[in-house]
């Protein structure tokens, strides 16, 4: 959608070139679609659509336990996915792919494939925060409201919790608060999760060099490089008004309590 079809939010790739510039992605796009990329990635999207949403999540962990018949075009669709994990692991990705495009659905549903060891890494952040973030447009994020904001909130972290409840084992959930605070350990963690032991390369004081990356979509900050230092934002607390933080809290109520967020939280 974003880098073949151009009709997605973006078509950079972390590297600073466009998708299909760039030589990472345009060996894995080869791969999947050497015939006609446009019409395979118009396949994709349909089949995301359809079967991929995190609304499909529950349906999608019953078929990968084998409870139920697989839909039709699930196995397509995975297959395609598998192909470009395979393609991606020829070249930069030989020891870890990281794939973020927070699918709780498309999770679920690679977790019953045996070719592919599936780990799920669930970071949640205050509602309010994500309120905030989205309330306004940067570079080329659409804005969004409060409610929906939160609504969406719940749904993605609900589907996730679904998925971390069927592979307890293959599941890590994170709160960004608590990596804020505590970088260098949260990040060993996360390294540890994904079966590497390299060393943490954020600092003591929270300190990391960003380098070169080949991210598709997701926020501005990846085109980012140098030195940055991870640290605390909380200017929802004094930026939000009054209402939108009514507004995002009522919509992510349900899971406030089990994330360690206060419903009660304005000001310093």
């Amino acid at each position: 959608r974003n880098g073949v079809l151009g009709s997605g939010t973006n078509s950079s790739c972390g590297c600073g070139v466009t998708l299909l510039d760039c030589p990472l992605w345009s060996a894995a796009l080869e791969g999947v679609g050497s015939v006609n990329l446009a019409a395979t990635a118009h396949r994709m999207v349909t089949l995301q659509h359809a079967l991929l949403r995190t609304r499909h999540t529950r349906a999608r962990l019953a078929e990968g336990r084998g409870r139920v018949r697989t839909a039709p075009g699930v196995v397509e669709a995975l297959e395609t996915t598998a192909r470009i994990y395979r393609t991606l692991s020829e070249g930069e990705g030989e020891r870890l792919i990281v794939d973020s495009s927070k699918c709780p659905a498309e999770a679920a549903a690679l977790l019953g494939r045996a070719d592919i060891d599936t780990r799920i890494l669930h970071i949640v952040r205050d509602p309010r925060a994500t309120a905030l973030s989205f309330r306004s447009a940067k570079d080329y994020i659409d804005p969004m409201t409060p409610a929906r904001s939160s609504a969406q909130w719940t749904a993605f972290n609900s589907a996730s919790e679904l998925v971390g409840v069927a592979a307890p084992g293959r599941y890590l959930r994170l709160r960004h608060e608590d990596l804020c605070r505590r970088p260098q350990e949260t990040v060993s963690e996360v390294l540890r999760f994904a079966g590497l032991d390299d060393a943490s390369p954020v600092d003591e004081v929270g300190k990391v060099l960003l380098r070169g990356n080949h991210t598709v979509t997701g926020n501005p900050d990846r085109l980012r490089h140098g030195m940055s230092r991870i640290s605390l934002d909380e200017r929802w607390r004094t930026k939000l008004a009054t209402r939108d933080t009514v507004v995002a809290t009522a919509a992510a109520a349900p899971l406030l309590k089990r994330y360690g967020y206060p419903v009660l939280a304005r000001g310093r």
